[in-house]
């Protein structure tokens, strides 16, 4: 029976393996990034090489200014067929589920780790346990100003768990948003933005100016992989806006090459800025601020590009096609989409770890990165494999289903 409150579940749509492409991707490529920026001399990395290079944030640039909006991206479009199947009550407790509970078991269980190995890399008469540091590590305070990050301390922190708090925080306020919607007139808007997209060539670009403006004005937070946190609201909001309406997917497949195209250009040209300003993310020189806008409008191009060039879906096929025959292609899809999380969770704290015995090696800095990247690499992998799926306690921890 249907309430009034609750909408009826809808049926599930057909699955999107280019999505759980993209995310897997950007989990793995994490690795390779968190990697390379022990070797990265103008950032502040939990243990770092003592011999470093300043390639390494030129090249890794272009990751940052794609990978974690998309990511956000494909949340939003997952939280819109989400909420129609669950309704905005299901939808949040789904979410407090999936996202609360490794949240706060990563926190406080996997977290201390990395900061514990700073201190030790950083002094080497830092000689502390890592038992005796806990209690240093769990000394915090509530901070109401950096919403939603509230708690702070001295040695706390969320660390790379930054894209669980945001997720979180963005699905919680989307609930009950959804709930009070004026949907009507909402989907009568939506109708006639979604023709106008299909019908006029370009129109899909029109976001980047928010983006630029955001990236101009409110700055750049280097602690989020660059974006200004609420940056990734506007992602995550558009992830859900393109979701409501199958005539967007043809629009992004449309002008997918042309996006990708001028996210590279617009990518580019914010390069010398962040080359020659001091404090490029936050100065509010002509420089700086151009470059920022630049590489927001870049970062919303990108996004668009690379869902609509990997999208493979024949013209006439139906969104919600019968579920087909598992195939080893399949099932290796599955595997995918469920270990994305649990990865995203570990890769941190275990390429830290191994860092930390790395750097003391006298090597050249591509043989130390080889090595740092496969055994974190592996190690991910063998750990999400035996330590995270075999069981059901495991399993819930890391926010996976039983």
């Amino acid at each position: 029976m249907v309430t009034g409150t609750e909408p009826a579940q809808a049926p599930p749509p057909a699955r999107r393996p280019e999505l759980d492409a993209i995310r897997m991707l950007v989990v793995i490529e994490l690795v390779f990034f968190h990697s390379a920026l022990v070797f990265a001399t103008d950032d502040d990395f939990y243990v770092k090489n003592a011999e470093t290079t300043e390639a390494v944030l030129i090249i890794a640039g272009f990751g940052v200014v794609w990978a974690m909006p998309l990511l956000f991206l494909i949340s939003g479009l997952g939280a819109w067929h989400s909420l129609q199947r669950r309704g905005a009550g299901g939808f949040a407790a789904e979410r407090l589920l999936r996202l609360g509970v490794p949240l706060v078991f990563a926190t406080l269980a996997l977290n201390p780790l990395p900061q514990w190995l700073r201190l030790r890399s950083a002094d080497a008469g830092y000689h502390a346990s890592y038992l005796g540091f806990l209690p240093r590590f769990y000394d915090v305070r509530l901070e109401p100003a950096e919403f939603p990050f509230l708690v702070q301390g001295e040695h706390f922190e969320t660390g790379h768990l930054w894209f669980v708090v945001l997720l979180l925080t963005f699905s919680l306020m989307l609930a009950p948003f959804h709930r009070w919607l004026p949907r009507e007139r909402v989907r009568r808007v939506g109708d006639r933005v979604a023709e106008a997209a299909l019908r006029r060539r370009g129109a899909v670009f029109l976001p980047a100016l928010a983006f630029a403006a955001i990236c101009a004005f409110a700055r750049m937070e280097e602690d989020y992989a660059g974006w200004h946190r609420w940056s990734y609201l506007l992602f995550f909001v558009a992830g859900f806006a393109l979701a409501a309406d199958d005539r967007f997917r043809t629009v992004m497949r449309r002008d997918a090459g042309t996006a990708a195209w001028l996210g590279v250009l617009l990518f580019a040209a914010s390069g010398p800025g962040f080359a020659l300003a001091d404090e490029p993310f936050t100065e509010t020189t002509a420089l700086a601020t151009a470059s920022r806008a630049l590489f927001g409008a870049a970062g919303w191009c990108l996004v668009i590009a690379i869902p609509g060039l990997l999208d493979r879906r024949r013209p006439g096929k139906s969104r919600t096609a019968p579920t087909p025959t598992p195939t080893k292609r399949g099932r290796l899809y599955g595997y995918l989409a469920t270990a994305v999380l649990p990865l995203y969770v570990l890769h941190q704290p275990i390429v830290v770890a191994v860092a930390y015995f790395v750097t003391g090696w006298s090597a050249p800095i591509l043989v130390e990165y080889a090595v740092l990247v496969v055994i974190a690499l592996v190690l991910t992998l063998t750990s999400y494999e035996l330590l995270v799926r075999r069981t059901r306690v495991t399993r819930f921890l890391f926010g996976m289903r039983s």
